[in-house]
């Protein structure tokens, strides 16, 4: 039935455990953080919430005291910040659920137009929100050298790149683990082939993207960016995708910018072979 409600009330009626959901999408206007405790206590064991934000100043950088209030966590302006927006919104979603001792797992996640979406399926235990919460962390980057790298906590106020010296900056705490999983992303895949929709050839190339990035490293590299440092012209992303991985390295695609590459190459790494590229 169609009810006309404050959602928190809607579905604080749907809290006891006999009137609980099988799954429950919020998508408002701005960010969705008022809303998740409810949403997550209106969902039954192994429940799915999809959750929309399309607050992305605050989650990008430009405002990061609206984003540490909100999402509890520090936002980062670098090429990067639409990822980091995603793990912020999942970290915040951690955070909230493990208070009700319910664990997360990250099923599907995007960055499109003006908005980021996330897909997680929770499931009751202490134990499950102890190995979700175990999932949160910050990831430093150095905008000197754009070195990057996970840490699971922060012991220092200045932190050095190991690569350069230089001071480097972070986000967090955040989600460190997947946000993508493949096996979903193939039977997304199919069910969208058997299907009639109106932007079914848009929805392939972001699930066809998504599936291949999904066993990838965190963070990605944007070829403008090290081709502005190197001051060489920007290579195309399929050059750079196969003198990565004949050097041995893995290489994948992003569906979070056309010219960015996921990667376990070092940022020096990178830089080199650009180089390559662009003097041959």
């Amino acid at each position: 039935t169609v009810q006309h409600k404050d959602a928190n009330c809607l579905l604080s009626e749907h809290a006891a455990p006999h009137r609980r959901f099988d799954a429950v999408d919020v998508d408002p206007f701005g960010s969705p953080v008022p809303y998740l405790d409810s949403a997550i206590r209106a969902l039954r064991d192994n429940g799915l919430l999809a959750v929309t934000a399309t607050d992305l100043a605050p989650l990008c950088g430009v405002h990061p005291r609206a984003c540490i209030r909100k999402y509890g966590g520090k936002p980062m302006r670098s090429e990067y910040c639409h990822e980091l927006a995603v793990r912020l919104l999942v970290g915040c979603l951690a955070a909230v659920a493990a208070k009700h001792d319910i664990g997360i797992r990250v099923i599907f996640s995007h960055s499109t137009d003006h908005y980021i979406r996330v897909y997680v399926q929770i499931a009751y235990g202490a134990q499950k929100a102890d190995v979700a919460v175990k999932s949160l962390g910050y990831i430093l980057h150095c905008f000197n050298c754009l070195h990057r790298e996970n840490a699971k906590s922060l012991f220092a106020k200045e932190i050095a790149c190991p690569e350069c010296g230089s001071k480097m900056d972070y986000a967090g705490p955040l989600w460190l683990e997947k946000i993508l999983d493949k096996e979903f992303c193939e039977l997304m895949a199919k069910e969208n082939m058997h299907r009639t929709l109106r932007n079914s050839g848009r929805i392939a190339k972001l699930l066809s993207l998504a599936k291949e990035e999904a066993e990838a490293p965190a963070t990605y590299y944007v070829l403008d960016k090290i081709s502005d440092k190197l001051a060489l012209p920007v290579p195309a992303v399929n050059a750079v995708l196969q003198v990565l991985r004949e050097n041995g390295f893995q290489a994948f695609s992003t569906h979070f910018n056309s010219r960015g590459i996921r990667t376990d190459a070092s940022a020096f790494a990178m830089q080199r072979l650009v180089r390559e590229i662009a003097i041959v």
